[in-house]
């Protein structure tokens, strides 16, 4: 299945921004009823695939504007103020964008960018349940005698699928019979939505992100031409910042939780009533208040700088990639991760502070904001950055290389 949709052109990289704003205001008017009803975003996912925001990182050798680092990270802030299940949902659609870049063989990137421009939706099917370590894929590829492979396996938080034109299941290439391990080389193999075999359960039940649809995959010796098939073990094998610019997205949509939350405190707050032993007429006069808007806003404020950072990082880690380089870019991005997660955990629990009694009504359903925050910021543990920070600090060692930095 491919996409072949009435859309908008790719925007260019300056007028991303600008054309994430148009689109997130579409999203904000019924982000609050979606998670209310768990009403999935179909319409709205279409609506982002027509807006071309999906073709952005496309190498302009194959058409794309291919937007630097800084320019991604800020329209995925501005889709996450609005709705962050909605940001969520093409986080690995750009992942994968940048595998392709970086492994795809010239086939497979004509194809596949090709795809993009005409705003086709990659969703992801990596990670796979226990017992087994969650860098281990026991979902495998197996060649088919043709020239093509056999896929089989299941899935799970495969966030997007059920609004993807293509699935990218990550898989082990085992040698013989052996069990796969953390070692076994593994593969991206690219599969259209419609394939023989291939199943997409709608049995996400997070307390937050509730509309990504983040729900369980199987896949029955589901067939896949060899040239869709494009190595992922070896992205790493080398420096690069791959890990960094998935994780970056991970912060900026984080980060755009925070600001959403903020801005929905000072809404709140306008409509508060002061303490009554401040003496003020308004809660905007209430000093208490004011110290905590204060507090929240240097706390966002400063994630969203420390994205803006991370973003210029990795720009300049791919302009002159070396080892150096991309340790330096995975760092900042970890340092941006973990302020982000602080200032989303900060900012929706802070806007009741904000927005007083009132603002537990289950009716306005500002507990959206925490359950997200509280959902998303799970994704690969902040106390695991700041052992691969403080390592760095303290002795320059460099982080390790793998798709969860």
């Amino acid at each position: 299945m491919s996409a072949s949709v009435a859309q908008s052109p790719t925007p260019t990289a300056a007028d991303a921004p600008a054309a994430a704003e148009r689109l997130a205001a579409e999203f904000a008017a019924g982000a609050s009823a979606r998670d209310a009803e768990r009403r999935l975003p179909f319409d709205e996912v279409a609506a982002l695939k027509r807006s071309g925001l999906l073709a952005l990182t496309v190498p302009t050798a194959h058409g794309g504007p291919e937007a630097p680092a800084t320019v991604l990270a800020e329209v995925f802030r501005i889709l996450a103020h609005a709705d962050p299940s909605l940001a969520q949902i093409p986080q690995s659609h750009f992942t994968f964008a940048e595998a392709l870049r970086l492994q795809g063989s010239t086939v497979a990137r004509e194809f596949f960018f090709r795809l993009m421009r005409g705003g086709a939706l990659f969703a992801n099917a990596q990670t796979e349940r226990g017992p087994h370590a969650v860098n281990v894929d026991t979902t495998t590829l197996v060649p088919d005698g043709a020239g093509g492979y056999l896929l089989s396996g299941r899935k799970f938080y495969s966030t997007g699928a059920l609004f993807a034109d293509w699935l990218v299941v990550r898989a082990s290439l085992p040698d013989g019979d052996a069990a796969p391990t953390a070692s076994t080389p593994k593969a991206l193999a690219f599969i259209p939505r419609d394939a023989p075999g291939l199943d997409v359960v709608d049995d996400w039940d997070g307390m937050g992100q509730r509309t990504t649809a983040s729900g369980t995959v199987t896949l029955e010796a589901v067939s896949v031409p060899g040239e869709h098939v494009v190595g992922y073990s070896p992205i790493f094998a080398g420096p690069t910042v791959f890990g960094a610019q998935a994780q970056l997205l991970h912060a900026a949509i984080d980060v755009g939780i925070a600001t959403g939350a903020l801005a929905e405190g000072v809404r709140q707050a306008a409509a508060a009533r002061p303490h009554f032993e401040a003496g003020v007429d308004t809660a905007a006069e209430d000093p208490t208040l004011i110290h905590v808007a204060g507090d929240l806003e240097v706390t966002v404020r400063g994630a969203r700088a420390l994205l803006a950072e991370a973003a210029r990082e990795i720009d300049r880690a791919r302009a002159d990639l070396t080892a150096d380089s991309a340790a330096a870019a995975s760092i900042t991005v970890a340092v941006a991760k973990v302020a982000a997660v602080r200032a989303a955990l900060a900012a929706s629990s802070g806007l009741f502070d904000l927005g007083g009694t009132r603002s537990a009504s289950a009716t306005a359903n500002l507990s959206r904001y925490w359950r997200d925050a509280r959902t998303h910021t799970l994704h690969d543990a902040t106390r695991w950055k700041l052992q691969h920070i403080g390592r760095h600090v303290l002795s320059g060692t460099r982080p390790p290389r793998h798709g969860q930095v």
